[in-house]
């Protein structure tokens, strides 16, 4: 074979020789000599032959033989045999039919702990002393032999069972969004912990049933050596959190892997019928209460447009029916060491029960929100924000940045005059579609801090509200059941309260529909449900 025929298959093939070659090892020292020998011998054996017709084949053929040169001389060394793996010193040869055995002890090996793994691998596999390697370990000699005799019984135990990949293993879930509900701190909230697929599946296998490093592994098909560095990374993150016998569980808000049309339209129809009882008692209260707010500024001049903030704000955090009050949800705020301070849920790939059932009641009720941004820059600087279908704004909460109310602060205020110096900000400015081609602000701006704003909005009058409280609180109670039972806490929690943002876009629904608020245009879009406060208004 030409040799640069045989560069570019050896090229192609050397991060599956190493995978090869990984399997068959206890160490990465290892896998890296027995890899080179097989590269080695692949490509040498290439440059000799004329054509290879079966690549593959030809490649683990040769893989293979290097394996059993490499295992054989390994042998004569040290062997490995159950009778007499607590014995001390370990000296047993192995005849060629061991090598069924050999293998399934290798896989036994990977699954005890890792200072357990560690040990027996010095030991029994590089021939070292105790006392060298307690010394190598900064343990006791006499701990070292402990582990060495409980590694004996867990390998012998292992040798009797059978172990069977589990349903992730098979069929791991797949998340089609990753959320947060609070501050994600300086890292990308829970995309940057579960994005990871392995890193999801490790949280959901304990998400039902707590379970161990070892039980963590065989439902993901995998040895604990591969998952050992995920589940301390996840668990000093709090995605993981141990129970009193050691275990691992969770308190990622998973969503059910099967879902109902029927459920979910009879839930949406709750909904509406609540939104008609807001819109028709409560939102005129709020619009009257926006009206009386005088230092606004206002894109194009609609003071329906800071209504419509007003009653999306009052509906999605005003409406208290308090049946949720008497849930404890500290604990579900995961803390992570980047920081962070949020509620975490996973939307999982799931299968509909009924799908042939015809939903009455459609409706995209999507949100990102609500978004504090509060400046450490310029004192009462600051936004509130919700993203949904009504905008025009692109990115969700990683786009709404604090720095983007600084700089729009330090336009109206002048501080941006010299456009030279400061045409990165007024390029993130005209990019976010809040300054416009002519120099216009084309966000809302309310003369006030957001303190004073919230206060200003009245809350719904309380036999409004207590009307809806029972029959919340009982579909909530139902609702929970669906969940495991360390998750029905925060799942009452959220239900108990039906009238949330997509109770709020209902609201907002019926008041374009029914006339009270024109239909946004394209620039008021910009801005729709975002209000930034600051002590001075544009010019």
């Amino acid at each position: 074979m030409e040799k640069q025929k045989a560069d570019a298959l050896i090229t192609e093939y050397l991060p599956k020789i190493y995978g090869f070659a990984y399997k068959k090892s206890f160490s990465y020292d290892e896998t890296e000599e027995l890899a080179a020998e097989m590269t080695a011998e692949v490509y040498k054996s290439m440059l000799r032959s004329e054509d290879i017709y079966n690549v593959d084949g030809y490649v683990w053929r040769i893989c293979e033989h290097v394996y059993s040169k490499y295992v054989a001389n390994v042998k004569k060394q040290a062997g490995v045999s159950l009778d007499t793996i607590g014995e001390l010193p370990y000296e047993q040869q192995f005849d060629e039919e061991d090598d069924g055995q050999v293998d399934i002890l290798r896989r036994e090996v990977a699954f005890l702990s890792a200072a357990r793994r560690e040990i027996v691998f010095l030991f029994y596999y590089k021939n070292e002393p105790i006392k060298q390697i307690a010394a190598r370990l900064g343990l006791p000699e006499g701990t070292v032999k402990w582990h060495l005799n409980k590694a004996r019984n867990e390998l012998k135990e292992g040798l009797k069972m059978e172990r069977r990949i589990g349903k992730l293993g098979i069929s791991p879930v797949i998340a089609t969004n990753l959320g947060h509900n609070g501050n994600p701190g300086s890292n990308a909230a829970t995309e940057y912990y579960l994005g990871d697929k392995l890193n999801l599946n490790i949280a959901y296998s304990c998400y039902h049933e707590p379970k161990n490093v070892t039980e963590i592994a065989e439902e993901l098909g995998v040895v604990p050596a591969y998952i050992e560095d995920k589940v301390e990374f996840l668990e000093s993150n709090g995605f993981l959190v141990h129970t009193k016998d050691g275990r691992f569980t969770t308190y990622v808000l998973f969503s059910p892997r099967t879902w109902s049309r029927e459920k979910e339209d009879s839930e949406l129809g709750i909904k509406l019928q609540i939104a008609e009882k807001l819109a028709k008692e409560y939102a005129p209260a709020v619009i009257a209460a926006a009206r009386e707010m005088k230092d606004v500024y206002i894109p194009g001049g609609n003071r329906e447009l800071f209504e419509a903030a007003a009653v999306f704000y009052a509906i999605s955090e005003k409406v208290d029916i308090g049946a949720a009050d008497r849930v404890d949800i500290s604990r579900y705020f995961i803390k992570t060491a980047a920081g962070g301070s949020f509620i975490a849920n996973a939307d999982l790939k799931s299968k509909c029960e009924d799908p042939d059932y015809v939903m009455r009641h459609k409706g995209d009720y999507g949100c990102c929100g609500a978004m504090t941004r509060i400046s450490s820059k310029y004192a009462g600087v600051g936004s509130k924000a919700w993203d949904t279908r009504f905008d025009s704004r692109k990115g969700g909460w990683k786009n709404n940045l604090t720095a983007d109310y600084d700089y729009l602060y330090e336009y109206i205020t002048g501080r941006l005059a010299d456009k030279k110096a400061n045409a990165e900000k007024l390029c993130r400015l005209k990019d976010r579609g809040f300054i416009g081609k002519n120099g216009e602000v084309n966000v809302m701006i309310a003369k006030s801090t957001l303190e004073s704003f919230c206060a200003a909005i009245p809350a719904p009058d309380k036999k409004l509200t207590e009307g809806f409280a029972e029959a919340a609180l009982e579909n909530a109670l139902n609702k929970a059941k669906q969940y495991p039972p360390q998750m029905q806490d925060l799942i009452v929690y959220y239900n108990s309260n039906p009238v949330r943002t997509d109770c709020a876009m209902m609201v907002l629904d019926i008041l374009y529909s029914d006339g009270t608020f024109k239909p946004l245009t394209k620039r008021e879009k910009i801005t729709a449900n975002l209000i930034m406060f600051a002590d001075k208004l544009p010019g």
